[in-house]
């Protein structure tokens, strides 16, 4: 964006996508995937950020949250009761920590995506999708952007509460992975917040003109209207804060997808114009995010192959764009957009992928298989990974991008 002109992903951009090496994640080994939540689905991990981006230690654990929900029916069924889990992570074992919030205490019916900041009084500012409505008796699709804060206290707590008497808890190692301290089982109303937190308030509402309402009754993952997924994002350039959305916008097109961007001012957000449009190009642009490096601005984003116009236009992978300010004006990374994609021969193995400041990237397995959206609920469950894929490692040379292939270690 350049003044109040968003940058446009257009079909010109994609017709320079050509599979590469560079921009291609390693297949997956399903049998070395930690199953880091067992009995649950875990997807969309984000790290408890510290106000210069670095991932909050307390207590010797660094902090994070993702969603989950208990690993029953269908996967694609895990929208509809998804929470946000936090856990504590040290080296290469994690602890469960429990829901985030107590039963009922959010804005929605369910949670969905969000990110985390750690305040210099030790409070955590948690900026969240809250979907559907209290009290409803199936789970509809309306989203509104929220924020809780947790006490120092009670984030520290819940995390002491993982390693009792201050000693070392038992744990059982899980495929490298040891999962510690609250079962996964029988957890929703314990964790952080059970000890007490601040209000939930709604931060943003899409303004209806330039970015639609997402309000809808009916729909399904890929096909309905987005306001979610806030990315907080603090700038170097002036200390001001900010949110990243993923929105639709009120343009001609069927395929709206946009980056939404709020700043704050003396605690109240505003909506300005996006940073970025996906107009006749994908229905969806998840999770977005910064990423400062070597004095340019990284906006990455998520998108799946089914949301792009036509399907298939693109991979489901990690997309990204660069620009010499947060306002732009951006540029395609690699030409195309494309940063990490699913290798063709498994074309849903990861996604919601995240930049972290030191470029490691993580995401979610999902799909072993190929289509299993719309596969029966034994066959997809069969096929589904529902815990972390193995982390990768970005190599960024101005708008061009490589995906280090060596996992790294510790994640």
């Amino acid at each position: 964006m350049s003044g109040d002109r968003p940058a446009r992903w257009t079909h010109r951009h994609l017709d320079r996508l050509t599979p590469a090496e560079a921009t291609t994640a390693p297949a997956i080994d399903p049998a070395a995937l930690p199953r880091i939540l067992p009995g649950h689905d875990l997807w969309d991990l984000w790290p408890v950020q510290e106000e210069d981006g670095s991932t909050s230690v307390v207590d010797g654990r660094e902090l994070w949250m993702s969603l989950s929900a208990p690993a029953l029916g269908h996967p694609e069924e895990r929208h509809d009761r998804a929470r946000i889990r936090l856990l504590g992570r040290t080296g290469d074992e994690w602890a469960d920590l429990g829901n985030l919030f107590p039963d009922g205490a959010s804005l929605g019916s369910r949670e969905w995506s969000g990110s985390a900041v750690r305040r210099p009084d030790g409070s955590v500012s948690v900026y969240y999708t809250a979907a559907g409505r209290h009290g409803e008796s199936r789970p509809t699709y309306r989203q509104r952007v929220a924020e809780a804060r947790l006490s120092a206290s009670v984030l520290g707590a819940a995390v002491r509460e993982a390693s009792p008497h201050g000693g070392s808890p038992r744990g059982a190692s899980v495929r490298g992975a040891s999962v510690r301290g609250a079962s996964s089982h029988g957890a929703s109303s314990r964790g952080a917040s059970s000890h007490g937190e601040g209000p939930h308030r709604e931060i943003l509402r899409s303004d209806g003109h330039v970015y639609l309402p997402a309000d809808e009754d009916e729909g399904a993952p890929g096909r309905i209207r987005a306001f979610r997924d806030p990315g907080w994002f603090r700038d170097p350039a002036d200390g001001r804060d900010h949110l990243l959305v993923a929105a639709s916008t009120a343009w001609k097109d069927t395929f709206t997808g946009a980056i939404a961007l709020a700043t704050s001012q003396d605690g109240t957000w505003t909506l300005r114009p996006p940073l970025l449009v996906a107009d006749g190009v994908n229905h969806e642009l998840e999770r977005p995010h910064v990423v400062v490096h070597d004095s340019r601005y990284y906006l990455f984003f998520s998108a799946q192959r089914h949301t792009f116009h036509p399907a298939g236009r693109g991979p489901t992978g990690l997309y990204g764009f660069a620009a010499p300010a947060l306002t732009g004006p951006y540029e395609p990374l690699n030409e195309s957009g494309l940063v990490i994609g699913n290798p063709a021969g498994a074309p849903d193995q990861a996604y919601a992928w995240l930049v972290l400041p030191d470029l490691r990237v993580v995401s979610f397995a999902n799909y072993r298989g190929s289509d299993l959206r719309s596969a029966d609920a034994a066959q997809a469950r069969a096929g589904f990974g529902g815990t972390l894929a193995p982390t990768l490692k970005l190599a960024l040379n101005g708008l061009r991008t490589t995906v280090v292939p060596e996992a790294c270690d510790g994640m």
